[in-house]
């Protein structure tokens, strides 16, 4: 009897917590999209729905692509069939060595396995989504099982975005990375630039508090700094990401010039990065920054691909010497390439925030272990292709976590529409990167001045 009287206090409880959450516009369920890919999409996947075996071994070059095109993303099949400006070089090589998984940090699975079967996704009255019961690690660890779901895509991003990254993650300043732009001219200007991310919420590794105290409903701040050239230097940007769906990032800038911080309008995340071919919404988890509540995916497939990825060169801040250029490919000496399993998500905006939105469709390569995006297709509005992402992970010593992948990486951007192209090495032309957690001096834990708006006000002190 007093089980049965139990039962009906927690029922009772249940159903009024969900009426407040009806009240307050955060019960609703979650439909799937059903939007169909971008005609090119739609004709590769069909290309590659049948995949063979690939040893170890396999050298592809301009004249033996084709044997291979089945193991390649769209937008790298483009840079080898020439329809574009940007074409794979004509001494081009991609080694393929063996595939290498590490394993990803223990605290992060044990986080994943303890919250991961209680997440589930809500949708408010107006189409913002946001995740039901999250607390860390991965937030649907059965997305990746092969199994049959209409909500896969969307659990994908979700493990995509909140895939581990280290709690703090600091580019020095005596070691900035490097980016650089070139158009079709071959014109390169280089820009250095130092950033300090660091995760305030849902933190899983060691030794950190799972939610920083001052941090509030933040969850992730991400802050970077122009070094060069000087007329840009002290150039700095500021974006706190909040765990509320409806509270959309805010995005601050301090102008140089003027002496002060702007903070930036919602319009700005398509605004280019550091002068890049990357929007904000694009960097920091490789390949997608965009949130959870104003984005929806579908599932598009599973295929293996062509990476490179882990335990690749580090000597690749020479830019460009040490690239392929003219196109700004890898070359040969960084190391061998993996063929990796990938599930593929197109990743759109929600339709209550589309118009106006820089991007149409973001085709995401998502790895199905880390679950990092290695390469990205994006189409404009209309669903014509128009840029080509490909984000090189490295494998990094994370103390104390050890040697596993991260989100530092080298990355080429090809803007297929304008000629345009951006590459980016989080590795000086010393071979010196980024810090990471306890390893990094005490400076980059300063939350006030690399997690907080009032922060930006010491950039030039």
């Amino acid at each position: 009897m007093q089980t049965n009287r139990f039962k009906c206090i927690v029922a009772g409880l249940a159903a009024g917590i969900l009426m407040a959450m009806a009240k307050s516009g955060f019960a609703q369920g979650y439909t799937p999209p059903s939007y169909a890919p971008p005609a090119d999409m739609q004709q590769w996947l069909a290309d590659t729905q049948n995949q063979g075996a690939l040893a170890p071994g396999v050298t592809i070059t301009n004249q033996n692509w084709r044997q291979y095109k089945q193991y390649m993303p769209f937008g790298l099949l483009t840079l080898f069939d020439g329809r574009y400006f940007w074409k794979i070089p004509s001494d081009a090589q991609i080694q393929v060595g063996p595939t290498i998984i590490l394993p990803q940090p223990k605290t992060y699975l044990e986080a994943s396995e303890k919250y991961g079967g209680q997440t589930s996704i809500g949708t408010t009255p107006e189409g913002r989504h946001y995740l039901i019961n999250y607390h860390g690690g991965m937030p649907f660890p059965t997305a990746f099982d092969g199994k049959p779901d209409p909500e896969k895509g969307y659990k994908i991003l979700a493990d995509d975005y909140l895939s581990w990254v280290p709690d703090l993650y600091a580019q020095p300043f005596n070691h900035p990375g490097i980016s650089c732009v070139q158009d079709r001219f071959g014109n390169i200007a280089c820009t250095t630039i130092v950033w300090v991310y660091t995760q305030v919420g849902w933190n899983t590794d060691p030794g950190v508090p799972q939610n920083y105290p001052q941090a509030g409903d933040a969850w992730f701040t991400q802050w970077f700094e122009v070094i060069t050239p000087e007329q840009s230097r002290y150039t700095t940007n500021l974006t706190v990401f909040y765990k509320n769906p409806n509270k959309p990032e805010d995005d601050y800038v301090f102008v140089p010039a003027l002496r002060r911080s702007l903070r930036l309008a919602v319009t700005a995340r398509c605004a280019p990065a550091a002068g890049s071919d990357l929007v904000l919404d694009d960097y920091f988890t490789p390949g997608f920054n965009g949130g959870l509540a104003l984005f929806d995916a579908t599932y598009l497939g599973h295929r293996k691909l062509l990476v490179l990825e882990g335990d690749f060169t580090h000597q690749t801040g020479h830019i460009p010497d040490d690239w392929d250029m003219p196109l700004g490919f890898p070359k040969p000496s960084w190391g061998k390439w993996q063929l990796r399993d990938y599930d593929i998500i197109d990743t759109r905006r929600i339709p209550s925030q589309r118009a106006g939105y820089c991007y149409g469709s973001r085709v995401m390569y998502v790895d199905s272990v880390y679950h990092y995006a290695a390469w990205l297709d994006i189409f404009d509005s209309n669903l014509k292709h128009w840029k080509i992402q490909f984000w090189a992970s490295r494998a990094e010593d994370v103390p104390p976590l050890g040697h596993v992948n991260t989100n530092s990486v080298t990355l080429g951007v090809w803007d297929v529409q304008n000629d345009h192209a951006t590459y980016l090495s989080t590795y000086d032309d010393q071979g010196v990167g980024p810090y990471f957690n306890n390893g990094a001096p005490s400076e980059y834990r300063n939350y006030t001045r690399f997690s907080s708006p009032s922060g930006l006000m010491q950039v030039m002190q």
